[in-house]
């Protein structure tokens, strides 16, 4: 009978234990971030998890968040310019949202650039999506104004 190599069965489950531990530690960080969205007209944006902590400022319906991070009802987030700031969570719901991150973006009437331009917007407003055409995003801003937008302009 030949020697056991005890050794090599020590250094593969050291591997698979390191392997499992990393794959827990990816799925609470950059991989289990949550997308969520803004449900009130105004919501403030605190530097701590409490209405003790500074406003550090205002977001509106349909702003759409990186959930990073929970404590107790109050939300870590990371929004589409990399701040980072706290919400509680029952400003916060699951529809699903997007932020314009170009300035001059054209809504138009329907999927696509034939369609008539209805209105023009800023860097930074967000709106709902209501349904998707191939690039195209039919969306609701939350005073009520609909349109359609090029996906490559929204985050």
């Amino acid at each position: 009978m030949g020697k056991r190599n005890t050794g090599l069965c020590r250094d593969i489950t050291l591997c698979v234990a390191i392997f499992f531990c990393m794959g827990a530690w990816f799925c609470q960080g950059a991989w289990a971030q949550e997308r969520r969205c803004i449900t009130s007209k105004i919501a403030n944006v605190r530097s701590g998890p409490g209405t003790n902590y500074e406003t550090l400022w205002q977001v509106e319906t349909y702003y759409p968040i990186l959930i990073v991070e929970k404590k107790d009802s109050w939300l870590k987030f990371k929004d589409f310019e990399g701040d980072m700031g706290w919400i509680h969570g029952s400003l916060v719901g699951d529809a699903p949202s997007v932020i314009t991150v170009k300035s001059n973006c054209n809504v138009r009437s329907g999927p696509g650039p034939v369609h008539p331009i209805v209105f023009t917007v800023e860097r930074g407003v967000p709106f709902k999506v209501l349904k998707q055409q191939s690039d195209w995003l039919e969306v609701e801003h939350g005073d009520g104004d609909r349109g359609w937008i090029y996906k490559p302009l929204v985050w």
